[in-house]
């Protein structure tokens, strides 16, 4: 793409910082009201440079303005002729727009196209962590949504819950179930902000022993699993098993009027019984 071409691009992504305050965005567990829907716009909304990005600053057919420099720690960058520019709190466009005022101010060129480009994202980032594809740092070059960074980190585990905890500095945690990410509105699926963290637990288990083809640990991962879906997960009953002979011990009881529909909790070890021959 062409610098022309690239300053028209940042230009449609528009203005501004990820501003929308995380409790205005994000939504709560089912059971509470429908959140605020983002700010119209938010999603096109441009990065702001910061320090440690790296940035390339030139004016079209003038060989002797290119400068390619990281931003300081005090935000500026020193650009020729101009010496130090001040690029922190800029998207791209503006940085550019400011760059092509002092030129003009200072008469070096009569009308110069300023192009500003982003070449490496380093002040900007998402944490990722807990039972994702990949945990770590996530740069972000735009604002995007929760399901757009869990996608780019490689989804959820199967080990994993059945909920993402979305926390911000100085507001108290969301949790946002990721049904309502997969099927919802976009109302379902706030947008994040640069120093966000996005964790997802490791799930709960339950227990299945017995005359089961597939004995072991389970994760609670999805949810109303009922005994006809933990059987199935199993890979069904032995051969010498009975999906009627099932029993749920809770915290060291048993449960009465156990059946196939019944819900399974965290902790719950279920047995199942042989059949009679």
């Amino acid at each position: 793409m062409g610098r022309i071409q690239s300053l028209l691009v940042a230009f449609a992504m528009g203005l501004g910082a990820f501003s929308q305050p995380l409790a205005a965005q994000a939504t709560q567990p089912a059971a509470a009201a429908p959140a605020t829907a983002p700010a119209a716009g938010s999603v096109n909304d441009g990065y702001q440079i910061g320090p440690e990005d790296v940035v390339e600053v030139d004016v079209l057919g003038q060989g002797d303005f290119h400068s390619r420099v990281k931003v300081k720690a005090d935000g500026t960058i020193p650009l020729p002729y101009l010496g130090s520019v001040q690029a922190s709190g800029y998207t791209a466009i503006t940085l550019a727009q400011a760059v092509t005022s002092r030129l003009r101010a200072a008469g070096i060129y009569a009308d110069p196209v300023v192009n500003v480009e982003i070449v490496a994202y380093a002040s900007r980032y998402i944490i990722a962590l807990g039972e994702v594809g990949s945990t770590g740092i996530v740069p972000v070059d735009r604002a995007y949504r929760l399901s757009e960074i869990l996608a780019r980190v490689g989804g959820i585990k199967a080990s994993g819950t059945t909920y993402v905890i979305l926390t911000r500095q100085g507001q108290p945690e969301v949790r946002v179930p990721f049904e309502n990410l997969a099927k919802g509105t976009e109302q379902d699926d706030p947008m994040v902000q640069p120093g966000d963290k996005i964790f997802v637990p490791k799930a709960e288990l339950y227990y299945l022993t017995g005359a089961i083809k597939s004995a072991g640990e389970y994760p609670i991962n999805e949810p109303n699993i009922t005994v006809r879906k933990a059987i199935a997960r199993a890979g069904g009953v032995a051969a010498n098993g009975s999906e009627n002979k099932v029993k749920i011990f809770r915290q060291g009881r048993e449960i009465k009027r156990v059946n196939q529909e019944t819900l399974v909790q965290p902790g719950d070890s279920i047995v199942i019984g042989e059949r009679l021959f």
